[in-house]
């Protein structure tokens, strides 16, 4: 009977349902913002490409190929870290669970012992107790007795209950993560199968394009505009990390201004709270006093009452899209760093900062040679602002550091950052490779302070 009565209370497990899981529910909502982030970068982009010259570049037909490679590494960097996550996430729930199905079997069996011995001792209740005529002392501690046993009974049983019910959180948290590691496996499956299609469709393009964007490349006008380019989408973002960085500090002062007023709502009744205390032990001093005294009226004696209005923020808080480019890192950490750090990929120093390209301009950055898929690291905390195929630099990656120092990333084979990644210094944000129409496999790097380019040299050890 007891367990048909636990088993009514408590509900059936279920069987699994299928059902959209949280990671799916998350995603959906991560992918809305970057979305809102990309439409402004889109717009930016597209201002840009009003400006110049419209004849097609050679590399614009690889465009869409190097963006499909670099957006399939990117999503499978993140399903392995994603899937590596969720397992161990499994398997902290399967532990958890082993240790309350051991905690429910050993309440089952001390309820079941507690049942045995009210049974064996004749299941007396306390009506049959009072009315026995038996002596009152004995009674009375056999009364104690039976409280003391049924309250250990009632509290066992809740105690059996919240398990229980933990258990069946517990089998649709595992039923979740498992769903999880479905959906991550057939998302690999599924990457992997466009990655070497892509891969396919870049080599047979770049096959029959490969002369022509070569001879574009070298074109002393096309590497004009390539810098030119450069400096407008660096001019333009630098405006945006402003506004962003505006937003974001106006977003905090509103939270700090909710807060205060938060604080002071609650001191504020907390001193209403005391005087109310303090009137009454008067009263109540007042009355042990005299006895005989009318006693105070309850309405007068208590103190005036304070409306309590609720806590509105000033102005509607700010949206994540709004505030995703903000500085992560603060101010001045950045330029703390000159000469401690390290070159962004392992790779020979094939092109130094001011020296002439091909008779064309001088190079704005440097370029070092590496193999294709070599892990292109950040060189110090910040943020990503930019993350996107461009003409001339290929895979484009660009962090802000804070007080206006960008780091620039080109040629890049796959980007692993999305655009509004916070990173520390060290993080792989890409692998190098040749995009853009590149001769050869490595990173293209600049470092630029508002807005104008300067020589890396000095701060980093290639």
């Amino acid at each position: 009977m007891l367990c048909v009565a636990l088993a009514a209370a408590i509900g059936p497990a279920g069987a699994a349902q299928k059902k959209v899981t949280e990671r799916s529910k998350q995603k959906a909502a991560a992918e809305a913002t970057r979305a809102e982030i990309a439409q402004k970068l889109a717009r930016m982009k597209s201002e840009l490409a009003k400006i110049e010259d419209q004849k097609e570049d050679a590399a614009d037909t690889l465009a869409e190929s190097e963006e499909a490679i670099s957006n399939a590494n990117r999503q499978l960097k993140e399903l392995a870290q994603e899937q590596v996550e969720t397992g161990q996430r499994l398997e902290t729930l399967a532990e958890e669970q082993a240790r309350l199905a051991a905690v429910v079997e050993a309440q089952r069996k001390q309820l079941a012992d507690l049942m045995r011995e009210q049974y064996i001792a004749g299941n007396e209740d306390r009506i049959k107790l009072l009315l026995s005529g038996d002596n009152p002392n004995r009674i009375n501690r056999d009364m104690q007795l039976m409280a003391y046993v049924s309250r250990a009974k009632a509290q066992l049983l809740t105690s059996l209950r919240n398990n229980l019910a933990q258990v069946q959180t517990n089998q649709q948290k595992e039923q979740n993560a498992k769903a999880e590691l479905d959906e991550i496996a057939q998302e690999e499956r599924d990457q992997k199968a466009l990655l070497e299609r892509e891969k396919a469709k870049r080599a047979a393009v770049l096959g029959t394009l490969s002369k022509k964007a070569v001879t574009q490349r070298r074109q002393i006008g096309s590497l004009e505009k390539d810098q030119q380019r450069m400096t407008s989408l660096v001019d333009r973002l630098s405006r945006l990390i402003k506004q962003q960085a505006e937003a974001a500090a106006a977003e905090k002062r509103r939270q700090e201004a909710v807060a205060a007023a938060r604080a002071r709502a609650q001191a504020e009744a907390a001193a209403l709270a005391r005087a109310r205390a303090q009137a009454e032990q008067e009263r109540l001093a007042r009355e042990a006093a005299n006895p005989g005294a009318k006693p105070a009226n309850p309405v007068e004696a208590e103190p005036p009452k304070v409306v309590q209005r609720p806590v509105e923020p000033a102005e509607p808080p700010a949206r994540p899209a709004d505030i995703a480019l903000a500085p992560a890192a603060p101010d001045g950490a950045f330029a703390s760093l000159k000469g401690k750090l390290r070159s962004p990929v392992a790779g020979q120093l094939a092109a130094s900062f001011g020296s002439k390209r091909d008779g064309g301009p001088s190079w704005k950055g440097v370029f070092i040679k590496a193999p294709e898929g070599s892990e292109v690291r950040s060189i110090a905390a910040g943020r990503v602002v930019f993350a996107s195929w461009m003409r001339g630099f290929g895979n484009l990656i660009i962090v802000d550091h804070g007080s206006e120092y960008l780091s620039i990333y080109g040629s890049n084979q796959s980007l692993l950052k999305r655009v509004g990644d916070a990173v520390k210094g060290g993080d792989p944000i890409a692998s190098a490779g040749n995009t853009g129409g590149g001769e050869e496999s490595g990173l293209y790097f600049e470092l630029r302070h508002r807005g104008a380019a300067f020589n890396p040299a000095s701060w980093i050890s290639f």
